[in-house]
């Protein structure tokens, strides 16, 4: 299934089926529970009406009450009206009792469905690849994993065995019904079929609606999450305005949703009502009747409106209940979508784990990739990089340095070609396997909540603090650690931005030496930094570099001039690699490239630095 394909009813039956699965023993207790509740439901009538007809009146006890109350009650009225009473406060003691049950269990049941179903979307969130994140909102994917996971989660809490407890009071109704009075009794069901076909063709209507107001709901949710963590550009720029009417617009079309959607639902409860009034009107009027010719008595008549109120709550219960079944649909659909992307980097059955440390010789043989087919991104890359070297990657952006990058740990796989590490295609290797050979300082290292320590260690499991604090000190980290309040437990706060670019970036660079992999990516680790930072940062990075092959992304050529190769990207081909030296000699894309940092001179020759044409 692609992503964003809505799944059919189908399809989401074997999901249901399969959360509930690991809780059948509960599901157990919970149905006898509902059993007792509804057979308290059904005798809840009967005390009224042992008083109405054989206490106060003088109508003879059915013979199963006589020999259930034995003759020394059955015999005198008010033996009969205190065994009355005392089955009364029975009747409600063991529904009492069958409730609590029902509803600590069902609970249980949803609270634990919604945790298995959480931790499942969240675990194949993990494992997609980055193209489908490329295509999707996060904002989106959160109402999913919150919103959608809650309504799922509330409607196995509080409906699914619910309707089953109607069909039973329902079932059982019109058995006592038909046995007290068979005519009045066709009436219900007359009525029946045209409640449940009106909230069939209802059904449609609902899901419809709902299905809208997810959407604009989720819409919320992505405008307020973007603008959020993009507060610092929107206060930089003035924008608090823009953002403002960004949510307005969002929440108006929700607030249209939900209003649109609420004179739909409103329709079904009236109806039903009156529907119900009318039987219950005419049931009232010839009971009336029948009394009066003594063909009925006033406690049959009672018992059996009550049955008929009670006979048509649960069906206006599955009527109203057409709004939760379709709320729970569309958030089953909705999370059904996410389990159902099959964007994952494939990991083939034969793949096997990296033997101790690779040697980290990386060989890119005729690679090409496309985010989209029809937009191609790198054509037939060809290059190698040897064990040890520091290796740059230049040239315009959008020129396809950082896709080259990506490929390696295999965030993304190349469409043809391939990529190979010590002479294995990285497909051979299992994923985990081969990106504990790789590590990464990014251009803005992104910093998880918690402390300092948990942050370095997070390159590591199991990393001791005497490893963290060694890590730190050659990041040139740990002079500035221990100036703060707690040190290393000190809080970073939310993605760091409590700490500067520079102390940020040191502590990406202690992640990765505590990580210490053969391989290293460096995406412009210094772009973002002031002379002095950088400095400091290109300090911790020469130690981390020592005896690893080492890639490194760079616009400021100063960064890479001394690196053992430098290959230089230009519209998807590598347009030439050599020295600094050898590229200036050159005097091609790279002598340009260098001609507008730095201007004529500095080793470029006069061809390189005069204007073309």
């Amino acid at each position: 299934m692609k992503t964003g394909q809505t799944p059919d009813n189908r399809s989401m039956s074997p999901l249901v089926m399969d959360l509930i699965r690991p809780y059948r023993g509960w599901l157990t207790v919970i149905l006898l529970a509902m059993i007792v509740e509804t057979a308290m439901s059904l005798a809840g009538p009967w005390p009224l009406k042992i008083v109405l007809d054989s206490v106060v009146g003088h109508h003879p006890l059915p013979g199963w009450i006589s020999r259930l109350l034995g003759p020394g009650i059955a015999d005198h009225k008010m033996g009969l009206a205190a065994g009355a009473a005392g089955g009364l406060v029975l009747i409600a003691l063991l529904g009492s009792i069958a409730t609590y049950i029902d509803n600590y269990y069902t609970e249980s049941v949803g609270q634990y469905v919604a945790n298995d179903l959480r931790m499942r979307v969240y675990h194949h969130l993990d494992r997609l690849s980055l193209g489908y994140y490329d295509k999707q909102q996060t904002g989106n994917l959160l109402s999913t994993i919150t919103t959608d996971i809650t309504t799922i989660q509330n409607f196995a809490s509080g409906a699914t065995l619910g309707i089953l407890v109607d069909l039973m009071t329902i079932v059982g109704m019109l058995g006592l019904m038909f046995w007290l009075n068979f005519d009045f009794a066709l009436v219900a069901v007359a009525v029946t079929p045209f409640l449940l076909l009106f909230v069939t063709r209802f059904k449609k209507a609902v899901k419809k609606a709902t299905h809208e107001v997810r959407r604009r709901q989720s819409d919320i949710v992505a405008v307020v999450q973007e603008g959020l963590e993009s507060m610092r550009v929107v206060k930089a720029y003035g924008r608090e305005q823009l953002e403002e009417e960004h949510l307005k617009d969002a929440s108006q079309a929700a607030v249209g949703a939900a209003l649109k959607a609420r004179r739909i639902k409103s329709l079904l409860s009236p109806v039903v009502t009156v529907v119900v009034s009318f039987c219950t009107a005419f049931v009232l009027y010839r009971g009336a009747w029948l009394i009066l010719r003594e063909a009925m008595t006033i406690g049959a008549l009672t018992v059996f409106l009550s049955y008929l109120n009670k006979f048509f709550k649960p069906v206006q219960d599955l009527a109203k209940m057409t709004n939760s079944i379709a709320q729970a649909g569309v958030a089953v659909e909705r999370v059904q979508a996410i389990l159902s992307a099959d964007e994952k980097i494939p990991e083939r059955p034969d793949a096997r784990e990296v033997a101790g440390a690779v040697k980290g010789e990386i060989t890119f043989d005729k690679v090409a990739f496309a985010y989209k087919p029809e937009s191609p991104v790198l054509k037939e890359i060809t290059f190698t990089i040897k064990p040890g070297q520091l290796v740059g990657f230049v040239g315009a952006t959008g020129g396809g340095k950082s896709t080259v990058a990506s490929l390696i740990p295999r965030f993304y796989d190349a469409t043809a070609g391939r990529v190979l590490i010590d002479g294995v295609d990285v497909k051979d290797y299992k994923l985990n396997s081969l990106r504990n050979q790789i590590g990464c300082v990014l251009q803005d290292t992104v910093l998880f909540a918690g402390t300092i320590a948990e942050n370095i260690g997070y390159g590591r499991p199991g990393a001791t603090r005497e490893q963290i604090v060694e890590a730190a000190k050659l990041a040139n980290a740990d002079e500035f650690i221990a100036k703060m309040p707690k040190g290393y437990d000190s809080e970073v706060g939310e993605r760091g931005l409590t700490l500067s670019g520079g102390q940020r970036q040191r502590i990406g660079i202690a992640r990765a030496i505590i990580r210490n992999s053969p391989i290293l990516i460096l995406d412009e680790p210094t772009a973002a930094l002031d002379t002095e930072s950088e400095k400091l940062v290109m300090d911790g990075l020469e130690k981390l570099m020592k005896g690893r092959t080492a890639i490194a992304i760079a616009h400021r050529l100063s960064t890479i001039r001394d690196a053992d190769k430098i290959v230089v990207f230009r519209d998807g081909v590598v347009a030439e690699q050599g020295t600094h030296q050898e590229l200036i000699t050159l005097g091609g894309v790279y002598a340009e490239l260098h001609r507008i940092q730095f201007g004529p001179g500095d080793g470029a020759p006069a061809a390189a630095s005069a204007p073309k044409g």
